[in-house]
């Protein structure tokens, strides 16, 4: 089975160069530590992955001057990206800059964190109380690692598509060319170029983290210090269906935002390592997913999987990839990932059943036993 990735996988760029212990990044969260703010300085990544990756500092660099810091943090990022990722940076720094500077906001009030008129009661209520319990008690697992939950009033849901809505004249109206949300989805807006960074950023590290810490701690849920946010549509005239594939996330919430249409599930078909990324499905692991207006999907984004035509109508969905840097430093060091894919569970269980049998016979012989 052919995979795709929705965007290009992160990579290292080849220098080799590993820092000593003391200066990598700790894998948790220094909750005590307030971190400063970069917003006004030219930075090559955005100013708000800076201030939430600060906390994951060595406790002997908390106190550094801020430039110390970037620099120290600037070096990570950049063993992480693409070559040419620079110069790609600086590009799309003018360009988003192009866009804010131009693009007045139909909905004002969209762009600053208001959960009481963003979410629906239940939903800040399991967040409020902050708890297992809590949280599965507006959840739904209808399969292992997924799980939906009512998450936005409708009229959050209105006011956002009549944001993109007002996007999308204005890109037209301009004859302004816009990058595509990644390179599978032709259809979209990507929501943090348009002013919605901050807002998004906040939804993530309050309204999502929280659950990604409960649910998925082993592929970095502990620590998600960035995102990419965005809106997709398929439908006449859209994208039509989405093939098989991996996000570049730790973490993904996929919530339909509406409108009327027909098709469009969503099917699941395993957790897999890079390693197994392309191995065959399991029956047990075989999922599909009906979207229903309002409602949240949140996944592992190793979790395969792809969406099926909208055959009529206009479906609008919200996705937010959620990303751990510590953990993508973390991954480049680690061989196996029976914690979380299904391939590396089974060959584990495999050796383990070989060992227990090999151990057998042998106990067998020196017995004098024969082993039929």
């Amino acid at each position: 089975m052919s995979m795709d990735y929705a965007t290009e996988k992160v990579r290292e760029n080849g220098n080799g160069v590993e820092l000593p212990s003391t200066q990598r990044l700790i894998p948790f969260e220094n909750k005590e530590h307030s971190p400063e703010s970069y917003e006004d300085m030219q930075l090559d990544y955005s100013p708000l992955l800076f201030s939430s990756l600060e906390r994951y500092l060595p406790p002997n660099m908390l106190n550094l001057p801020r430039d110390r810091k970037v620099h120290f943090l600037s070096d990570i990022l950049t063993r992480y990206s693409p070559q040419g990722e620079h110069t790609r940076v600086q590009k799309h720094r003018t360009y988003r800059q192009k866009i804010l500077s131009n693009y007045e906001p139909r909905h004002k009030e969209l762009y600053t964190m208001n959960a009481a008129n963003f979410f629906v009661p239940s939903f800040l209520k399991a967040i409020s109380e902050n708890s297992e319990e809590s949280f599965r008690s507006i959840m739904a697992e209808p399969t292992a690692g997924v799980y939906t939950f009512e998450m936005f009033q409708p009229k959050f849901c209105e006011m956002l598509m009549a944001e993109v809505e007002s996007m999308e004249r204005w890109v037209h109206d301009q004859r302004f060319h816009i990058i595509c949300p990644n390179t599978m989805n032709k259809y979209g807006v990507v929501l943090d170029d348009f002013g919605l960074e901050t807002m998004l950023n906040k939804l993530m590290e309050g309204y999502i983290c929280p659950l990604s810490r409960v649910f998925f701690p082993e592929v970095g849920g502990l620590t998600l210090d960035s995102h990419h946010g965005f809106v997709v549509e398929y439908g006449v005239n859209r994208d039509i269906e989405l093939g098989f594939h991996v996000d570049d996330s730790e973490v993904t919430l996929n919530v339909c935002l509406g409108e009327q249409f027909y098709g469009g599930d969503l099917f699941f078909r395993g957790v897999r390592c890079d390693k197994h990324v392309n191995t065959e499905t399991q029956s047990e692991e075989v999922f599909d997913y009906a979207h229903i207006p309002g409602q949240a999907v949140l996944h592992r984004g190793c979790h395969r999987h792809g969406a099926r035509a909208t055959v009529s109508g206009h479906r609008v969905n919200l996705v937010i990839w959620c990303r751990s840097t510590v953990f993508r430093e973390l991954k480049k060091h680690q061989n196996d990932f029976s914690s979380w894919c299904g391939d590396c569970q089974r060959e584990k269980k495999e050796r383990q059943r070989l060992s227990v049998a090999a151990t057998k016979l042998e106990l067998l012989k020196r017995n004098g036993i024969s082993a039929s």
